[in-house]
């Protein structure tokens, strides 16, 4: 009896992701799944697709993002697509909707994961199946702990008492329980960076028996203060028995693989994502404003940087703090998000481009910015001083590393990396005499982040797993999104496809709304 597939992919080199070599065989898709591997000649399919002379990975997980609001645009869906990437984890850096109305987060994060169409909240659940059938991408979620200590405690920088970290480990329980990967926290942004390190071992207890990991935007540790900011980390994972997932990890290469050594010793389960890109990206007033200043609730925050003492705290030291600390790169700082109708033409300028334009001093001008936009302004960093680009290229190649873009997808002039990250991965570091063999790199890009955040049936390409496949012309694949231009879209992925869905083909979507939310252990078909 003749096979039949909802999709034949023919012809192409199929990268299992299991570490054997590629191999040049078709690949059919049935129901959602990988249905066979092997010379399907003789068969029949409803879709035929010819992958002469391209490889066939599985789909690229971003292993964080901040899309929570973002990925309803097309545009976003299509900067994803075109990088081969199908499934995203969100709920990163302590800061996200649910659990709770989406109030706080979108108050304070809005400018960073997009203004989501529809989420009322309460529960983690509700978040996630806003998602099934909506979009052409998988999304992932992790518990945000700043949001669920702002659920508990508001603003309110106090410890918890053992009342409120009751309520914070149900709020976690169940978000696990409604299908999150794990649960992340942002120790540098409000309220998380009052959470000590008995706190959050006690709030990440329930990943233990959950199987959800934590995840870290640690708090002020990374370049040369990694050590301190991994020490907490693995205070934490260590004390509640559970895995540790380092955010955006960036430091000298010689450090981390210090560093690491030692975690391993001590005995942490741990992994990290860093970008192939040395410049960073966040609120305009993160690196400004101490955080002390920024406790309250928006408009108690908005109030501290309006009145006559915070403007001149922030003219007098804040600001002539953070260009000193900089060395003065900070001055080179250039805006991606202006929420101002008064000043959205400073969108890629830097600080001191702006200032000239404006007559203003540089302190002065990011005063009136802060308030203008009420805090939620972002910026793309210079370099910092210490590392280089063989210094990210270790991170890429060190057995911990997975990759994740950071990407934030909202404002005029944001940061290339969610356009790019992917394709070059693909384009600089995949091929003879570089750092990834193709299934090495079908590992970095897809495979470890399946695992670690229990992706089921994802990362991988054999019979029974999710039809997530990205159908990659390696000789073509590039990122062409710059400092400039960072919303071109990569090139060499033309065709993708999403739970057994072709989501993109000839390098346009297809309006199929393939993507699904990932519940954590869940089965990797759809549903």
């Amino acid at each position: 009896m003749t096979m039949r597939f909802d999709c034949l992919l023919a012809g192409g080199t199929v990268v299992t992701g299991d570490g054997s070599e590629p191999v040049r065989v078709d690949l059919g898709v049935r129901g959602g799944l990988v249905a066979d591997v092997g010379d399907l000649a003789d068969t029949t399919a409803v879709t035929r697709i010819d992958c002469a002379g391209r490889l066939l990975f599985p789909g690229f997980v971003d292993a964080h993002a901040h899309a929570e609001g973002s990925v309803f645009d097309d545009d976003v869906q299509l900067a994803y697509l075109r990088q081969g990437v199908t499934s995203i984890v969100l709920g990163q850096d302590g800061v996200s909707l649910a659990p709770g109305s989406g109030d706080y987060a979108q108050s304070y994060f809005g400018g960073l994961n997009g203004a989501h169409p529809g989420y009322r909240g309460p529960r983690v659940r509700d978040l996630l199946d806003g998602y099934d059938g909506a979009v052409a991408v998988n999304v992932a979620y992790a518990v945000p702990l700043g949001t669920v200590r702002h659920e508990v405690l508001g603003s309110d920088p106090a410890p918890p008492d053992a009342a409120d970290l009751r309520a914070m480990r149900e709020l976690v329980a169940q978000g696990l329980e409604d299908g999150a990967v794990g649960a992340s926290s942002g120790l540098d942004y409000v309220p998380g960076r009052f959470a000590g390190t008995a706190e959050l071992t006690a709030v990440v207890e329930p990943l233990r028996d959950g199987g959800g990991v934590y995840v870290t935007h640690m708090r002020g540790g990374y370049e040369e203060n990694a050590a301190a900011g991994l020490d907490e980390a693995a205070a934490i994972v260590l004390a509640a028995g559970v895995p540790l997932h380092v955010s955006h990890l960036h430091a000298r290469r010689a450090l981390v693989e210090e560093l690491i050594d030692g975690l391993e010793r001590r005995g942490v389960d741990g992994s990290f994502d860093a970008y192939p890109y040395r410049r960073g990206f966040s609120l305009l007033g993160m690196p400004i404003v101490p955080a002390d200043f920024l406790a309250g609730d928006p408009d108690e925050a908005l109030a501290v940087i309006t009145s006559d003492r915070g403007r001149d705290l922030l003219v007098e030291r804040w600001f002539p703090d953070a260009v000193a600390a900089s060395g003065g790169r900070f001055l080179g700082t250039r805006l991606a998000h202006v929420p101002s109708v008064d000043h959205a033409d400073l969108e890629g300028s830097t600080i001191a481009e702006a200032a000239v334009d404006r007559g203003l001093a540089p302190a002065a001008l990011v005063h009136e910015l802060l308030v203008a936009t009420r805090l939620a302004a972002t910026a793309v960093y210079a370099p910092p001083p210490h590392t280089t680009a063989d210094d990210y290229i270790g991170l890429l190649t060190h057995p911990w590393h997975l990759a994740g873009s950071d990407g934030i997808f909202v404002g005029g002039r944001p940061h290339p990396r969610g356009w790019g990250t992917f394709a070059r991965l693909l384009a600089e570091h995949t091929g003879p005499g570089r750092a990834y063999t193709p299934d090495a790199a079908a590992r970095h890009l897809s495979g470890r982040a399946a695992l670690r955040f229990g992706l089921a049936g994802r990362g991988v390409l054999a019979p029974g797993s999710a039809a997530d496949i990205a159908v990659v012309d390696l000789a073509q694949v590039r990122d062409r999104a710059t400092y400039e231009d960072p919303r071109a879209l990569a090139t060499g992925i033309d065709t993708v496809l999403v739970n057994g869905a072709v989501v993109l083909h000839e390098g346009r979507l297809t309006g199929r709304r393939a993507g699904r939310a990932l519940r954590r252990g869940a089965d990797g078909g759809p549903r």
